[in-house]
């Protein structure tokens, strides 16, 4: 694709205004840019130092980045790779031109290049940060970060633990094994051999006896649907996909987990036990089995907090969608039609196609005069009817926007504000939003296999 034919492309957004979350804050001197150099790393996860990760650093994982809503966020990406990247700040609300698809909003960051990012946070929660170009590479090696976005007035925790929970398929002897096979990318994807959280097994964290802890989930694996329950505390889920919740969410227990697909996050508020030595133990179900993912420990004399204390958190500014007047759009997720290649530009390809949104894969970046799967005029209420029509679960992201459910045919679907929703086998939901943010937006299953092999598209919003 030449510039001119990219220029075309990613024009939809030209000369209109970001949207209300963002002007509404006023612009700030631009700081100092944040470096982050994309490069390759070892780690010692298992018995051995795991080689050819990807990372931020030579020899960590990529950080918590942590800013104050209304803070203008400056990251100068270098590119010390051979492979091309990007990054994508999932879940935030950005201008189109920040969010980091390539051929979409942006060339790829090719070798030894660097690509500036900068722009204001507009909503407070809880975020990541991922490459969208060799996306499959790069992620399931390692480059997955959590992006904190701190309210304005502090809602009153004394401790708070960031959890980035992930998989990497490694061997016995500690390195990297094949990251996928087509035969599980055409079904539900390949799973992890070692599940980690901040890249360690079983981690844990000590907090003061009866504080108050703010607990941060994000699942930023490329596959793993998580079943989490939390035993040992009391609490409440105070925020999902980094939005405080409108409607209360059941809390996670061994026989109703939280369900978390890839891509989503939660934030989880919880008094810590009185008694020093106690603990708080975060699991992930699957079946009859469980898995410790990380450990909260009471240490010290008590704070005898109590949730009450907490101040609720505020809302984001997002305008509801008007049920009266909104229109709706069906996408229908399922099989791909047989025969088709994917193209596979500079991000690359896994070479095959298995998934498509209405009847039509992705053919892969850098391919010409490839339309909108919806267009959406900008302001307007729209109820997106999204069907899954396969056996297998598929979290479905939407770039740039928020949405909520408002209804499945299967379940109740708290009505809170999300990015990433998690749609079961054979699952009908209505989602509601409005198109208050214009651009193209990448809308893709985060079970990257399935993003890969034409589970993708894109909504244009003008």
């Amino acid at each position: 694709m030449d510039r001119r034919a990219f220029l075309k492309l990613a024009g939809g957004a030209a000369g209109v205004t970001a949207g209300a979350h963002i002007a509404a804050f006023a612009a700030k001197p631009s700081p100092d840019p944040l470096q982050l150099r994309i490069q390759t790393a070892r780690f010692r996860i298992r018995d051995a130092v795991t080689e050819n990760m990807v990372s931020t650093a030579p020899d960590a994982p990529p950080p918590v980045l942590r800013v104050k809503q209304g803070d203008r966020f400056v990251a100068d990406v270098i590119n010390a790779m051979a492979d091309p990247t990007a990054m994508h700040w999932h879940g935030i609300r950005v201008p189109n031109k920040m969010d980091g698809v390539p051929y979409l909003t942006q060339w790829p960051i090719i070798e030894n290049e660097t690509w500036r990012y900068d722009f204001t946070v507009g909503d407070a929660g809880t975020y990541w940060y991922h490459p969208h170009c060799m996306t499959m590479q790069q992620m399931a090696l390692g480059l997955t970060g959590l992006f904190i976005v701190e309210e304005q007035r502090d809602p009153g925790f004394d401790g708070e633990t960031a959890l980035n929970l992930r998989d990497f398929r490694l061997g016995k002897d500690g390195q990297f094994l094949k990251l996928y096979s087509a035969r599980k990318a055409a079904r539900g994807g390949t799973l992890g051999t070692v599940m980690t959280a901040n890249w360690q097994q079983d981690p844990a964290y000590d907090h003061k006896s009866g504080s108050l802890v703010r607990l941060r989930v994000g699942a930023t694996d490329t596959t793993r649907i998580y079943r989490l329950s939390i035993e040992g505390a009391d609490g409440k889920i105070i925020a999902m996909d980094g939005h405080p919740v409108r409607e209360p969410v059941a809390w996670p227990t061994e026989n109703a987990p939280l369900v978390l697909g890839a891509g989503q996050r939660a934030d989880i508020a919880l008094v810590m036990p009185a008694q020093e030595g106690k603990t708080v133990v975060l699991k992930h179900h699957s079946g009859m089995r469980s898995r410790t993912l990380a450990t909260l420990r009471s240490v010290g004399q008590p704070f005898k907090r109590n949730l009450n204390e907490l101040a609720a958190l505020p809302s984001n500014e997002v305008p509801d969608v008007d049920l009266g007047s909104s229109e709706l759009i069906e996408l229908l997720l399922g099989w791909s039609p047989d025969g088709l290649k994917p193209n596979n530009g500079l991000c690359g390809s896994l070479g095959y196609t298995f998934w498509s949104i209405n009847r039509k894969p992705w053919p892969g970046d850098a391919v010409k005069d490839i339309g909108p799967i919806a267009e959406l005029k900008l302001g307007k209420s729209y109820v997106l009817r999204v069907r899954n029509e396969s056996p297998n679960i598929h979290p479905i992201h939407l770039h740039g926007l928020v949405f909520r459910p408002l209804r499945s045919n299967q379940r109740k679907l708290p009505s809170n504000w999300m990015d990433t929703i998690t749609l079961l086998r054979n699952e009908v939901v209505d989602i509601g939003l409005v198109a208050d943010n214009p651009g193209n937006w990448a809308l893709h299953c985060h079970v990257i296999e399935h993003q890969k092999t034409g589970l993708a598209g894109y909504i244009r919003v003008s």
